[in-house]
């Protein structure tokens, strides 16, 4: 609206200007052609006055001495008059001035008057000023209809009184024009609150559109019907969004349990298949008379021993990746906390610090220890091997939140693995279920809070945890 009301005020300021100088145009060259056939009149009269009905153009001069600056003081114009030739005979402001050359006509202008259809010619020109001059020549014809000479009437373009109605026109234009961008702005900014508020709240829900969680859908009660079919296809996108998640989350939620089955399965048969040969070797060469019955019956025993252990350290982590945490929160000081599950380690290379002695949170601290026993025995296994080993264990804290960073100077992660390391089962070595960084994401974003990774190949690793204090 604003931008038409002012290409609007600008297109007619411009037409009216155009049309003002052409009327101007207009006037000024009627004016001068009525000027100039009333004086042509005039000096016809006075020589048809005359006795002689042959003139000679010499008598020209002698014959308007006394009319001419009468007749120039009547029309308010100046008049010269020259011979066929071009010169110049008689002027009304110079009347000694037959003699001036300077003011004779040239031979160019002889001939465009002479071929010139009306036998009329007008030249104009402008001053430094941007004043205009017009000067119209033409025949003067005796009584035999000859021509006995050539008459020119300069003529000054005075556009002073053209100018002032322009400018009053102008004047009273903006006024109006300013009147009226003002209410179009007025209108244009009520109006576009009015189409932009719906809009506005369209987007805002947009934005705030999960595919993960719950979303609100939108209910407007005054709005346009393109608003109304906006909505109502946003609303019915949420419906097929929540069914579209459910359904996701039912089929990842099978699939990570049928590949955690299999991983399961496939790890307890690794021990079983030793079992079942000690057992058949014990059963075929047991001789109870053998004097080393015992030793025997003691190595069986340990071998039976240590795979049922490794079986039963399958089927604890996989109960405490399988149990979702629940959390039981107490006032802990998590930089007293943390230094206690640091101690099972002494044997490594375990620097810790805390920005502050004392960081007071409300977390869950078998879950904390879980957490950071994770972290840490993550960062010793990418450490095999490593000349010098290093870890640094840190705890800072915000305004409402704590951080923990885990940063070792290992072999580090393959960026093609850092999509997977969370995942259940995914691991990089060559022994362990996968199952310990998976478990510490669940416990992380039952608090709400995040877990990221920072790594390279051969530039180390950095975990950094983010818990809410409350």
């Amino acid at each position: 609206m604003i931008f038409i009301v002012v290409i609007a005020s600008v297109l007619i300021a411009a037409v009216t200007i155009y049309q003002y100088n052409e009327e101007a145009e207009e006037y000024h060259k009627n004016r001068l052609e009525r000027k100039e056939e009333a004086i042509k009149a005039a000096i016809t009269y006075e020589l048809n006055r005359d006795t002689i009905k042959q003139f000679e153009t010499v008598l020209l001069p002698s014959i308007l001495e006394k009319k001419l600056n009468e007749i120039s003081d009547i029309h308010n114009l100046d008049i010269n008059i020259y011979d066929l030739q071009g010169n110049l005979l008689r002027s009304s402001y110079a009347e000694n001035a037959t003699d001036t050359t300077d003011a004779n006509l040239s031979k160019n202008m002889l001939q465009r008057l002479a071929f010139n259809p009306d036998h009329r010619l007008v030249l104009q020109k402008s001053d430094e000023d941007g004043v205009k001059f017009k000067s119209s020549f033409s025949y003067l014809i005796g009584s035999d209809y000859s021509r006995v000479g050539i008459i020119g009437v300069p003529y000054l373009q005075d556009n002073t009184f053209q100018d002032k109605e322009l400018k009053e026109f102008l004047g009273r234009l903006s006024f109006v024009y300013l009147l009226i961008l003002f209410i179009a702005i007025v209108m244009a900014y009520f109006l576009s609150k009015y189409i932009t508020k719906s809009l506005e709240n369209v987007s805002r829900r947009m934005r705030q559109t999960k595919v993960d969680g719950t979303n609100e859908k939108i209910i407007l009660d005054n709005a346009s019907q393109e608003i109304i079919n906006l909505v109502d296809s946003y609303n019915s996108m949420i419906d097929q969004i929540e069914d579209s998640a459910v359904k996701l989350a039912q089929s990842e939620r099978k699939h990570a349990w049928r590949e955690m089955a299999r991983q399961v399965a496939h790890e307890i048969k690794n021990p079983l298949t030793p079992m079942r040969l000690t057992v058949q070797s014990f059963n075929h060469n047991f001789d109870p008379k053998d004097p080393d019955i015992m030793a025997k019956m003691n190595e069986f025993s340990e071998t039976l021993i240590q795979q049922i252990d490794i079986m039963s350290s399958i089927a604890s982590a996989f109960s405490n990746f399988a149990q979702m945490p629940k959390p039981n929160k107490e006032v802990l000081n998590i930089v007293d906390e943390v230094k206690r599950a640091l101690d099972i380690f002494h044997e490594y290379n375990i620097h810790y610090h805390s920005e502050k002695p004392e960081i007071i949170t409300n977390l869950d601290k078998i879950q904390l220890t879980r957490i950071v026993t994770n972290l840490v025995t993550n960062a010793i296994h990418a450490l095999e091997n490593k000349d010098d080993p290093q870890i640094e264990v840190s705890v800072s804290e915000t305004e409402t939140e704590v951080l923990l960073k885990v940063k070792d100077n290992g072999t580090g992660i393959e960026k093609s693995d850092l999509a997977k390391i969370f995942e259940p089962k995914f691991t990089t070595k060559s022994s362990g279920m996968g199952l310990g960084l998976p478990m510490v994401k669940n416990i992380v974003e039952a608090y709400n809070g995040t877990i990221t990774v920072d790594s390279g190949v051969d530039e180390g690793t950095v975990f950094s945890v983010s818990l809410p204090k409350e």
